[in-house]
């Protein structure tokens, strides 16, 4: 049996043909008006298409002049301030009663959302002896591998797969929404159980929330406090949805424009959000701000805070990329809404924990960070902390491994997946497919024989 993380010569040989075969110039996107990334030279994103799921706003114009604003994030048209107000206000959970908005249009009422919440629970449970069958057979460290390969085997039990009816993806789309957390807790479970570890399986609860669900899932006990429950569940409803321009919403629509099935553009938008660009940001600022603790010995001292981070710019602390992680976004640019709105209640949870010191620290990088940056780097469009600054810390607190740091934003996406799938459907009359201009010059075809 070959090692499968061999390289050998042969593809080392391969890897430099490609190469140099395949780099194209720099100027050659220039010279045709490229839109590299979708986006122009300002950074604006190519209007691709048009969505009614959620809208985000940073700048408004002013006077006749477009000036940077508090970022705005509407989800159907709902500010993401006054939903999340009205949940929390009223002690209930909201992931579910926002999924059920983004993917049906409008706000439920008590009878809908009973019933709504009463269908995840009837689907929440996996198909007999998949987690023998599937899930304890080659764990893998990347739980986000392990729900992509979870989500295609789930293809294999639905008698109806290929169905693009609305009624048939609907029912596909609530099913997955039921089973992510499973498929994620328990990846996890026998990744934890192949590295030594005890293995705990639990088996989930109908009546319970999915942020109930998930901390019943990973906990030896089960057990955990109501406010932990309530800001896991904000934390899934602010990573619900997020435009129609992000990666792997964007990834939703072109491989939904194809035609194909709920499981393959399910586990296509799971290989967009992996990536670090994309979903992984919150691991780094964690790392980031462990290395942060070790090396500033006063968290009190904004000098020896400010040195650190001016150290990280210049490519001297933690993994010498340069970055600050956590701050920033390529939209915001005074504030991110969801960072906006999850700061107070990190600051309730870093109480109960008795991490205030370490909430302290959080908040005094967010108020350095960006006139640093400023400084070192003579940006002055404006930066702020994203809500990946606080997603992080958050789920520490909550004793969630880092390996599941990614697939919580998958969970929590699945409900903007989903409601984007549909609207595509919905709307869709061509396949998804830009142009690209061919650069490469022609040339005389040389038979095998004559072959240098």
């Amino acid at each position: 049996m070959h090692d499968f993380s061999e390289i050998t010569p042969v593809l080392h040989q391969l890897a430099d043909l490609c190469l140099r075969n395949s780099s194209i110039d720099p100027q050659d996107y220039v010279r045709y008006d490229v839109k590299r990334g979708l986006r122009d030279v300002n950074g604006n994103g190519v209007v691709a298409g048009l969505t009614e799921i959620s809208e985000i706003n940073s700048k408004r114009m002013i006077d006749g002049k477009l000036t940077p604003i508090e970022g705005e994030l509407f989800y159907r048209g709902y500010a993401i301030e006054d939903i999340v107000r009205d949940f929390t206000e009223n002690r209930r959970f909201g992931f579910e009663e926002t999924a059920f908005l983004l993917m049906f249009g409008q706000l439920p009422n008590e009878e809908q959302l009973k019933a709504f919440n009463e269908q995840l629970g009837r689907y929440r449970s996996l198909p007999t002896n998949f987690i023998r069958d599937v899930i304890m057979k080659a764990p893998s460290r990347d739980i986000m591998n392990s729900l992509a390969r979870g989500i295609l085997t789930m293809a294999s039990y639905d008698s109806d797969p290929d169905n693009i009816s609305l009624p048939n993806v609907v029912r596909q789309c609530v099913d997955l929404l039921s089973i992510m957390p499973l498929l994620a807790a328990y990846s996890y479970q026998a990744y934890s159980y192949k590295e030594g570890q005890s293995l705990y399986l639990h088996a989930p609860r109908p009546e319970l929330s999915t942020a109930e669900n998930i901390l019943t899932l990973l906990r030896p006990d089960g057990d955990y406090t109501a406010l932990e429950a309530h800001v896991l569940d904000l934390c899934l409803v602010l990573h619900a949805e997020h435009g129609g321009g992000n990666n792997s919403t964007f990834t939703t629509h072109v491989v939904t424009s194809s035609g194909t099935d709920t499981y393959s553009c399910m586990a296509a938008a799971l290989a967009s959000l992996k990536g670090p660009k994309h979903g992984g940001a919150n691991i780094k600022v964690s790392q980031m701000f462990a290395d942060m603790k070790e090396k500033v010995k006063n968290w009190q001292d904004e000098g020896q805070i400010a040195d650190y981070l001016r150290g990280l710019l210049n490519k001297q602390n933690f993994d010498q990329s340069g970055l600050i992680y956590g701050m920033g976004h390529a939209i915001y640019t005074v504030s991110d809404p969801r960072a906006r709105v999850l700061k107070g209640f990190v600051e309730q949870l870093s109480t109960e924990k008795g991490l205030h010191e370490e909430f302290d620290l959080y908040c005094a990088v967010e108020r350095l960070a960006p006139q640093i940056i400023a400084e070192e780097r003579n940006i002055y469009k404006g930066v702020s902390a994203n809500v990946d600054f606080y997603s992080g810390f958050v789920y520490g607190m909550l004793n969630i491994p880092a390996e599941l740091y990614t697939p919580l934003f998958a969970i929590a996406r699945t409900a903007g997946w989903s409601a984007h799938r549909m609207e595509e459907l919905i709307n869709m009359n061509k396949i998804i497919r830009p142009a690209y201009v061919a650069v490469q010059p022609r040339g005389k075809y040389v038979p095998l024989s004559k072959r240098k």
